[in-house]
């Protein structure tokens, strides 16, 4: 079998086209152990197959320019669906994951696994209704989850503090498989944010990336040697149990005492403020009951300023910073990427987070990893489920 015919080569030289975004033959030479007439005839069927274009010419060295090859970001598309605990959104990209379209659901206490199902089934076929596309111009669809999960069998098993009662043991793989006929590969939450962040800072060559999305609970995913770090239970959410005071409290009467999560999450923090309104403390919420004091509520009152509530963010953004440290004394990242709705909710909990982890990073500031809230964000769930699905893809 000749070299150009192996589907695992050309799916690599696919995948270093795509992660360069344009190359020369003399890029992928010095990469792939190819012969110049194989790689030719490797590049002139991929090109056939539409698979990769032609985009230029690159700069003389003192011959001839040399032709620039890209993945033809039309061959084909990819969905990539975020399920979390708040919202979740799915999104339409094309081969150079650029978001064609996209939409978000409230995951409120009506949102069953069925639901949530139907919402995707109608909003897919309505993208691709929008772009004239079918379901054979997809290669399959990436989600990004709230764990624990069985990843290979496509089930989220039983995840913690959904409004829904009804997530559990739900085989979403297969759900929405036997819905839009197309492929479709679960992971973690965590991870699929990592890998899509990882994709958006590529020119920045990051190997070893620590991600922490903080919101309902703490979630984190850890990349070395540009590989996401498996161990052997999927265990995203296991961050937030990491002891930071002995005999602290539990949250929700669950986990461990004084377990990270009970002093950074979106329901202590609600719990927190209202125990301050109970007691009397001014601020622009005593005006309503303490019970209907919530997230939205609170990220309101922060933008207004109130003392109240800019100190128990300040407070929730300290702990995060000493369990951030934690993790980067044991883990050695040279980048953290900070994610999740408190983390967005004002910079304040980025800056407070990052300024109490330096102050606890052994051998700081000699050793001094990037502190980013990287580069895709809110959108890191979805894209990182689409990257997830093309890397995993194994070509045509």
């Amino acid at each position: 079998m000749m070299p150009h015919s192996n589907p695992s080569i050309k799916k690599q030289v696919y995948d270093r086209i795509s992660y360069l975004g344009t190359a020369s033959k003399a890029d992928l030479l010095n990469v792939f152990p190819l012969t110049s007439s194989s790689m030719t005839r490797l590049l002139d069927e991929m090109t056939t197959q539409q698979l990769i274009v032609v985009s230029g010419l690159g700069s003389s060295t003192g011959g001839r320019k040399p032709i620039l090859f890209q993945t033809n970001p039309q061959y084909r598309y990819i969905f990539g669906l975020e399920i979390s605990r708040i919202y979740s959104s799915l999104g339409l990209y094309d081969m150079h994951l650029n978001p064609l379209s996209m939409t978000r659901w409230e995951m409120d206490r009506s949102m069953s696994p069925e639901l949530l199902a139907t919402h995707v089934t109608n909003s897919a076929k309505e993208f691709l209704r929008e772009h004239g596309l079918s379901s054979k111009d997809v290669l399959g669809m990436g989600i990004g989850a709230v764990g624990p999960l069985d990843q290979s069998k496509g089930i989220i098993l039983e995840p913690e503090y959904f409004p829904s009662a009804s997530w559990s043991h739900v085989p979403i793989c297969g759900m929405l498989e036997e819905r839009l006929h197309i492929p479709v590969k679960l992971d973690n939450g965590a991870n699929t944010a990592l890998i899509g962040e990882h994709w958006a800072l590529r020119n920045q060559n990051y190997q070893h990336i620590l991600y922490v999305h903080a919101g309902v609970t703490i979630r984190s995913a850890m990349m070395s040697g540009g590989q996401i770090v498996r161990g052997a239970v999927d265990t995203e959410g296991a961050v937030g149990q990491m002891i930071i005071q002995t005999n602290g409290p539990r949250l929700h009467g669950k986990g461990n005492y004084g377990a990270l999560e009970a002093f950074v999450s979106v329901p202590s923090l609600e719990e927190r403020v209202r125990t301050q309104l109970k007691i009397g403390r001014s601020s622009v919420l005593a005006e309503i009951p303490a019970e209907r004091v919530n997230f939205a509520t609170l990220t309101e009152a922060l933008v207004q300023g109130d003392t109240l509530v800019k100190e128990q963010f300040a407070e929730t953004a300290a702990y995060l910073g000493i369990g951030l440290a934690n993790l980067i004394n044991a883990l050695h990242p040279e980048c953290v990427i900070l994610g999740g709705p408190l983390v967005g909710a004002h910079q304040l909990v980025f800056e407070t987070s990052v300024e109490v982890a330096k102050k606890n990073t052994y051998h700081y500031p000699e050793y001094s990893p990037v502190f980013t809230q990287g580069r895709l964000k809110e959108e890191a769930l979805a894209t990182g489920a689409a990257v997830m699905l093309l890397h995993e893809w194994e070509g045509e």
